[in-house]
């Protein structure tokens, strides 16, 4: 097993010199299987993949799932197609991981047991390290018919058995505390109380038997007379009141427990969580530090092919690792550039890129053609988040709010809603439309009259005349401003300025 490095810490500032091997801090929007044929062979130290299950390559379930309701036979058939597309990737995946390397595969219960077997293809079965259960939710009544699914499988495997790890570990138990730590220094250290003489069972030790202090054990000490005198002089000794030495063991000096393959100990992103963005299958930035912290030194390249919201990469920064995302999804790409500059603090600039500092998108659909082909769910969501917005995590019955954008001045209220959060916010309304007309803009005043808000915006291909009219006519009537803005306004980067 390789050497784990010991400089390791919770949180390192920024990741050190960029590869020489292969590009990192890079976003890369499109088929990962394309992406992952052009990176060289043993370039990678970590991957972390959660890849999405029967979701179609356009990712129609972001932000926004459906319940599972297909009988058995269709899911075997989901199933095998979904095995399908996984294989090459996978296979890709492994050539591309060093040879000190680990590749962390997070599943749940649709098809992890033939995930489990394609892996054991790819990488060999005696490559497989663990697999880790997260519980992932607490007990519910899904049915009656059945258990409740509350766990994730995470497959765990190596390239080489010389791969990098270090067990991560958890608190000590506060039972186990209150039972074994009972004492305490006069600043508070807590430590136990522990023999440092032989017993009969370990027989006599000649050079061990010497007076200390005034009292000699009968079957010898643990320790030669130097060490013994050395922990006396430390003060880590207690004598009772036969005149017996115990040593003090201080519970900040013992390793902490290691943990298991249940992971049981990290909660799921909540709806009230602070890191949470309304993505369906987020997880916790918690569990990707500890499989970061557990498989890769720092600067080590960390690669997430499915990467969705991106908590891999954020966690890779915030820890010191150099990274490479790639999604399919231009809107789960925009995510991620975006929470890489407010979660990280980085810059989105190819200049600082160029030296280490900054990082970049790669091939995202920057033409208006482009952006009129994709699906709509993914216009919108990419329009929403261009301007600084948070895009509605329920598309049904969405009431004519596409998003919402809340200025820095909004203060939270005392009562938390789901996204009804802030006293100040601007709702967001997208089409996806060559012109939008007057009908556009009057269902759009409708939501501005019932939100009661003071402004708005509408994003679209272009406007009629009518509809300019109009917005014009309802702001001297009501003082309410739309603002129209077009793609070419968001490609142009000439936003701002309809922003404030």
């Amino acid at each position: 097993m390789a050497k784990k490095s010991t400089s390791d810490s919770k949180k390192v500032s920024a990741a050190g010199k960029p590869s020489s091997l292969v590009d990192t801090r890079v976003i890369y929007c499109g088929d990962n299987l394309e992406q992952l044929k052009k990176l060289p062979e043993n370039c990678v130290d970590l991957i972390y993949i959660d890849p999405p299950f029967n979701s179609n390559r356009n990712y129609e379930v972001f932000w926004g799932e459906t319940k599972e309701k297909r009988s058995f036979d269709d899911r075997h058939a989901s199933t095998q197609a979904y095995i399908e597309f996984m294989r090459p990737r996978c296979v890709e995946l492994h050539r591309v991981l060093k040879n000190t390397g680990s590749f962390y595969y997070h599943c749940d219960w649709h098809a992890s047991h033939y995930v489990k077997v394609m892996l054991d293809q790819i990488f060999g079965e005696n490559q497989f390290v663990n697999e880790i259960i997260w519980k992932r939710a607490t007990a519910h009544n899904t049915t009656t018919r059945a258990l409740g699914a509350i766990t994730d499988n995470i497959f765990f495997y190596s390239k080489t058995n010389n791969y990098v790890f270090e067990p991560p570990r958890t608190l000590h138990d506060p039972n186990y505390i209150k039972t074994f730590y009972r004492f305490k220094d006069s600043d508070g250290r807590a430590y136990r109380l522990d023999k440092i003489e032989r017993n009969e069972a370990l027989g006599i030790r000649p050079n061990l038997i010497y007076e200390y202090n005034g009292y000699t054990p009968k079957w010898g000490w643990m320790m030669i007379k130097e060490k013994l005198a050395e922990f006396d002089r430390l003060g880590k000794l207690v004598w009772n009141s036969k005149g017996k030495p115990l040593r003090k063991i201080y519970l900040d000096e013992v390793e902490k427990p290691k943990i298991a393959n249940l992971w049981d100990d990290i909660a799921p992103v909540q709806a009230s969580s602070s890191e949470r963005l309304g993505y369906p299958t987020q997880k916790p930035q918690a569990l990707l530090d500890r499989i970061i912290k557990a498989s890769s030194n720092p600067n080590d390249i960390v690669l997430d092919a499915f990467c969705g919201c991106g908590t891999a990469l954020v966690s890779a920064e915030n820890l010191g690792r150099q990274w490479i995302g790639i999604d399919i999804s231009p809107t789960a790409c925009r995510v991620m550039a975006k929470r890489m500059r407010d979660v990280c603090g980085m810059k989105e600039d190819e200049k600082l890129w160029k030296i280490g500092r900054g990082f970049v998108v790669r091939d995202l659909p920057w033409s208006e053609k482009q952006l009129r082909e994709i699906p709509h769910f993914e216009f919108e969501n990419w329009a929403v988040i261009a301007l600084g917005g948070v895009p509605n995590i329920a598309k049904v019955g969405d009431m004519g709010i596409d998003g919402r954008i809340y200025p820095v001045s909004a203060v939270p209220k005392k009562t938390k809603g789901e996204l009804d959060f802030m006293d100040v916010w601007y709702p967001i309304q997208v089409k996806q439309k060559d012109k939008v007309g007057r009908p556009d803009i009057d269902s759009f005043e409708a939501v501005m009259m019932r939100e009661d808000r003071t402004q708005g915006f509408f994003v679209s291909f272009d406007y009629s005349q009518d509809a300019m009219s109009e917005i014009q006519a309802f702001m001297k009537k009501t003082g309410k401003i739309i603002r129209p803005i077009t793609v070419k306004d968001i490609l142009d980067e000439q936003i701002a300025y309809k922003l404030t």
